[in-house]
């Protein structure tokens, strides 16, 4: 992972904590969270606070985020809103922390100027040892504060000046104006700088956990469905449909019933031509390791002639992607990929809608040779897999990472997964069709997905 971190590809963006003054705020919060401090007189921290060098000091990877359920966070900066999230268990915990940053900023600069800020994402579920539980998180509020119970005092001095303004006789209360007094020593003026933090609350019905070996949970869409590495784990869960990876015509028919997905070819304002082929020599690339060629300093030209000196062990992932550039660039006939097919979840992208970002994190597991989407949409399997490629292709993605992502990673976003603005007002859907008791009615709309062996699905562009 050195080759990682020295790129900026591991560990990127993280705050840097080195003045004393911080490290003992950092110290104090840490207790107040924890009953633990750390020894280290400097240390990275994440959006959250985490910092591996501590987690690695107290043995614990998971000092701010025991069970891997309600995160505790700690902030010493607003900076913090652009760090990266490591160990991250829920896919929603960075956003939520961003957004309450962003939201509160002027308060929290103006907090984080005396003391760090501890808080805890909470949400009514304390254990995810069943996967039940999973189906209970549904709303997340954040609970912050300082060290010294700066806004908990503010609260409080607030309501002490009302009632001192609203009584007739309290110019008359010694002992209010007292604790008025020895309240404000603490907090400043309130009635003329409010240190107050927005009350926040998040709903989440649709998201990702690392819990039970990875799952994604889709509530809000009109065919809610559960999909996850291993459904045998989930056999107790409340869901009609459950599956897993090997469950590919079905998680097809339900990206395309729900409208998560598009065909990169048929999107909007990009390359798609350009993208494909991007894939393509990933997919290459994946071969020249498994045949141990060194791809030191390899070019696009390099891959190509790769590409034509292996012909033979190209999979069928690379043939489907290169007959659909063919038709992309007006050089064959549309190629009928199913969803059967190996190449299928390559040649898919999120539509445009809130859960874009999810829906581009699955198709990345769902295609993990494509190393870019892999890797900016999914680090933590990017990081897992990337332990255990050879040392020439660790080499070869690396170095395209940095010189074609880490460059303008704004920029490769949003060609690869920006949506351009419709040219006219869409359509208002169709009427939903009356209710009628049916198959489907009785299997659901992805059949019986129990079987052993699922009735295929026609995909987007042929069966």
């Amino acid at each position: 992972m050195k080759r990682l971190i020295e790129k900026g590809l591991m560990f990127g963006n993280l705050i840097h904590v080195s003045s004393p003054a911080l490290v003992e705020r950092y110290n104090r919060a840490l207790i107040h969270l924890t009953g633990k401090r750390t020894q280290l007189t400097d240390f990275h921290i994440d959006i959250s606070g985490y910092s591996p060098e501590v987690g690695d000091e107290l043995g614990d990877m998971l000092y701010l985020n025991q069970g891997g359920c309600n995160r505790q966070f700690i902030l010493l900066s607003t900076a913090q809103k652009t760090a990266p999230l490591l160990n991250a268990k829920f896919s929603m915990s960075r956003s939520i922390l961003r957004q309450f940053i962003e939201e509160n900023e002027a308060q929290l600069f103006a907090l984080t100027a005396r003391d760090a800020v501890a808080g805890e994402l909470l949400n009514s579920v304390y254990s995810v040892a069943d996967p039940a539980r999973l189906l209970d998180i549904r709303k997340i509020k954040i609970e912050a504060d300082t060290t010294a119970g700066t806004v908990k005092d503010a609260e409080k001095l607030g309501k002490m000046v009302d009632r001192f303004m609203e009584e007739d006789d309290a110019w008359f209360d010694d002992v209010l104006i007292a604790d008025m007094i020895g309240l404000a020593k603490r907090t400043g003026d309130v009635t003329r700088n409010p240190v107050r933090l927005k009350q926040m609350e998040f709903t989440q019905d649709n998201y990702w956990t690392a819990h039970f070996g990875g799952v994604y949970l889709f509530r809000s869409v009109p065919h809610p469905a559960v999909i996850a590495q291993d459904k045998t784990a989930l056999r107790d869960i409340a869901m009609k449909h459950v599956f897993d990876f090997a469950d590919r015509n079905q998680i097809a028919h339900f990206l395309e019933l729900n409208r998560l997905a598009e065909p990169i070819v048929k999107a909007r304002g990009i390359d798609a031509g350009a993208i494909l082929r991007q894939k393509m020599d990933f997919i290459v690339v994946d071969v020249a390791q498994d045949r141990g060629i060194d791809l030191t300093g390899a070019t696009r030209r390099d891959i190509r002639a790769l590409a034509r000196a292996h012909a033979d062990a190209l999979p069928a992932e690379f043939h489907g992607l290169q007959a659909l550039v063919r038709w992309a660039e007006d050089e064959g006939e549309w190629p009928r990929i199913g969803s059967d097919h190996p190449a299928y979840f390559y040649t898919l992208r999120a539509a445009d809608h809130p859960d874009a970002d999810l829906v581009n994190m699955l198709l990345a597991e769902l295609s993990p040779k494509d190393v870019r989407q892999l890797f900016i949409c999914h680090k933590e399997l990017f990081y897992r897999l990337y332990a255990g490629w050879s040392e020439t292709k660790k080499s070869y993605v690396a170095d395209f990472l940095e010189r074609e992502y880490q460059a303008d990673k704004a920029g490769a976003r949003r060609a690869l997964f920006g949506h351009d603005a419709p040219m006219a007002e869409p359509a208002p859907p169709p009427p939903p069709p009356a209710p009628k008791r049916d198959l489907l009615d009785q299997v659901g709309p992805w059949g019986a997905v129990r079987r052993a062996q699922p009735k295929k699905i026609k995909g987007p562009w042929g069966g």
